[in-house]
């Protein structure tokens, strides 16, 4: 399960650079202020949730059995809130119509937030 974690933080920290990056140089041209700004929400917590997840992956404070909600949790809450995001604010360069992802972003935030508190709930157990 830790290889699991570590490859899904690494894969995360990869796409938060290749998209922050994307969104200074190229999505600067086409969004304004507003949607560029939460773009950029999109990007942080997409890479806090990377360093969430190496630290996940490996710390010895867990056993394997204890980890994997919160990886779940983690995995499904950054992509449904960092990816809605994304979806969101690009939807007038793009000219696709995502206004439908609205209601998903906050699950996804309670998804993280969930990891989150089982992550304080097992440390405190110990």
């Amino acid at each position: 399960m830790e290889k699991k974690i570590i490859l899904t933080a690494v894969l995360f920290g990869f796409f938060a650079i290749v998209l922050g990056a994307f969104g200074a140089h190229a999505l600067k041209k086409v969004l304004n202020e507003a949607q560029l700004s939460s773009f950029e929400i999109g990007v942080k917590y997409l890479m806090y949730h990377a360093l969430f997840l190496l630290y996940l992956g490996t710390t010895q404070l867990l056993i394997p059995e204890q980890k994997t909600p919160i990886y779940y949790l983690t995995l499904f809450g950054t992509i449904l809130f960092s990816g809605s995001i994304f979806l969101l604010t690009t939807s007038t360069a793009t000219g696709l119509n995502f206004k439908f992802l609205g209601p998903i972003t906050p699950i996804g935030g309670l998804l993280l937030l969930g990891a989150w508190f089982w992550l304080f709930v097992n440390i405190l157990k110990k």
